[in-house]
């Protein structure tokens, strides 16, 4: 992609003129004398940092401490900012052998770096309580406590710096490499329909599709193309996963699922209590729904294809991308002006890239880079309400990770749970407002609808994939999976959620290999279904008047990853670890899907 001083824009039919993300904010191209110098600079102050400080810490008075952890955030940023160019540039077009070649020279070139200071965080787990204490009296540490915290929680699992080195070392030739082939494959792959060879965003926005017949054949092209591939998928998902056991056991973690939920700042019995809310709700809230749903079609079973198909009598109405900014701005700024004028400076700068292409990641993310730049997006806009929708949840996590920016790369990033609240937030709002602004009842029906689908996605459906990274992490810990043994684990997982209105054919068998946060992050998932409850939960206290919400929403946002889910809840009366909570949640969807009842 040429990288120049404006956003460039792709005619579409349906969709009008899309922009396409400009990088020059990090580095105007991969030969940029600019990234070269990051690197070595951050190279030559990484070897002089250690020089002064490996073996020290213990010594050091509460002002060297905070100063040094100051210095080893400076240098951190400059290797955040190259290798967040580079994931961004290889997302663009990951068919691009260059570009891929590119991307894992600076992973390995950002991994010999940063295993010089490798030591920094090992020393500062072993401080004993009694002279952290000490050092955290000093102002200049006290700024780094949350972040020198959430550095300790890993403090049990810590293992001897050899074996920490060794395996930071090997990472980009291990895990990273496995990752990066699963990319490229997808990214290459085609699906046949008819004479065209369509990319898999093309093939997923097919699912949704109005003819039921284009649907069906998107699906079963789908299913067979994965199949194809079923082979390489099965032996990445095996590696992964018994390289994550291998490294668990090393480090005493007493499931799969507990370094994600150290990560995510989330006690255990939290994350059980969420999964278990949801996975008791599947009858009342997916098997309900779409039984409803198949009686709007005159069926008494759906195929899984029907899923996501729009309506009948819903006339498919695209939007523009000027519409789909628009409304996502107009919801915005009828919650706060602040958050609008945030979120409108992604669509005057060239922060987004959303025109659909041959290699592009087929997903959607907003990646926060570091906070002296700002963050971007990536989403594929195809014209529809989801596409809306998609534009909304990104929007918010872009929002997040403005606000939280001035708290410093150390500590403007925030756990998975709560980084997905600002995105489905966001969501809401834009819903909330097409739905104020739809007169036809017919019309707020399919709105309401299509609400209750994109939750479903975001809560049944996570914890359906959440439930299936368990089963599959647990059997691998007893042997290699085969292709049919996964299929299997999939099927079932499929079926407990969905209900028994679904038929699913052979081809659905592979889905499991298409979606990618098994793959990038294991157990990632429960994240959507915490955050979808967490803002239904929310947003029930900022429609009941709650004072000052708008204020406290955006603190909470701009706190970024300093306090936990239980400080950032407390100013708004709520508690994740009550499981009344995650019924309150849940509650919202049962109660659109009564709504829609009555009107059916």
């Amino acid at each position: 992609m040429t990288k120049g001083a404006k956003t460039r824009t792709r005619k579409d039919s349906a969709t009008d003129k899309l922009p396409e993300w400009d990088l020059v904010d990090l580095y105007s191209s991969p030969e940029a004398p600019e990234l070269k110098a990051d690197l070595e600079d951050a190279g030559a102050r990484s070897r002089a940092f250690a020089g002064r400080l490996k073996g020290r810490l213990a010594t050091l008075d509460g002002a060297a401490l905070g100063a040094a952890i100051s210095e080893y955030e400076g240098f951190t940023e400059l290797l955040h900012k190259a290798m967040s160019y580079a994931h961004l540039y290889f997302a663009a077009n990951s068919e691009d052998a260059e570009r891929g070649r590119f991307y894992q020279t600076v992973h390995e070139q950002v991994n010999v770096i940063s295993t010089e200071t490798l030591f920094f965080t090992l020393e500062l787990n072993r401080l004993s309580e009694a002279v952290l204490r000490k050092q955290l009296k000093d102002r200049a540490a006290q700024h780094y406590a949350s972040w020198i915290r959430d550095v300790r929680v890993f403090r049990p699992h810590m293992l001897d710096d050899d074996l920490e080195k060794i395996l930071h070392e090997k990472s980009v030739t291990g895990r990273a490499s496995w990752v990066r082939l699963f990319d490229e494959t997808q990214s290459a792959l085609r699906f046949p329909l008819g004479r065209k060879r369509l990319t898999m965003s093309e093939v997923l926005n097919l699912l949704s599709d109005r003819d039921g017949e284009k649907r069906k054949r998107a699906a079963k092209a789908l299913g067979k193309v994965l199949g194809e591939n079923v082979r390489l998928f099965t032996l990445i998902t095996n590696t992964l996963a018994k390289d994550k056991r291998i490294e668990d056991e090393w480090r005493h973690y007493p499931s799969p699922l507990s370094s994600r939920n150290l990560g995510n700042y989330v006690e255990d019995e939290v994350v059980e209590a969420l999964t278990r809310s949801v996975a008791d709700a599947f009858p009342d809230l997916s098997h309900r729904y779409y039984r409803l749903k198949a009686r709007w079609f005159g069926k008494r079973k759906l195929d899984h294809w029907d899923r996501n198909a729009p309506l009948p009598g819903d006339s498919g109405r695209r939007y523009s991308w000027r519409q789909a900014r628009e409304l996502v701005l107009g919801a915005y700024g009828r919650f706060t002006p602040e958050m609008a004028a945030t979120a409108e400076r992604f669509f005057t700068n060239a922060w987004i890239d959303a025109a659909p292409r041959a290699g592009k990641d087929s997903g959607a993310f907003s990646h926060s880079t570091v906070p002296s730049v700002h963050p971007y997006i990536l989403m594929n806009f195809h014209g529809k309400a989801r596409d809306v929708m998609t534009l909304a949840h990104e929007l918010g996590h872009g929002v997040h990770q403005v606000l939280a920016g001035p708290q410093g790369t150390l500590m403007s990033d925030t756990p998975l749970t709560l980084a997905e609240t600002a995105s489905v937030f966001g969501e809401m709002l834009t819903f909330r407002a097409m739905l104020a602004d739809e007169a036809d009842a017919g019309r707020r029906r399919i709105l309401l609808a299509g609400k209750v689908e994109d939750m479903l996605n975001t809560v049944v459906r996570q914890v359906a994939f959440h439930r299936f990274e368990e089963r599959v992490h647990d059997e691998r810990a007893r042997g290699e999976l085969s292709a049919e043994r996964l299929g299997d684990i999939w099927m079932d997982a499929q079926r407990e959620s969905l209900g028994p209105v679904f038929r699913f054919d052979d081809e659905y068998r592979n889905y499991w290999a298409y979606i990618p946060h098994f793959v990038h992050a294991p157990f990632y998932v429960y994240a959507y279904a915490f955050g979808d409850c967490l803002v239904n939960s929310l947003y029930g206290v900022f429609e009941g008047g709650h004072a000052d919400f708008q204020a406290k929403y955006l603190d909470m946002l701009a706190a970024g990853g300093t306090l936990r889910h239980k400080e950032l809840l407390a100013p708004f009366g709520l508690d994740a670890g009550d499981p009344a909570f995650w019924r309150q949640g849940l509650g919202v969807i049962s109660g659109f899907i009564d709504e829609l009842e009555q009107v059916s």
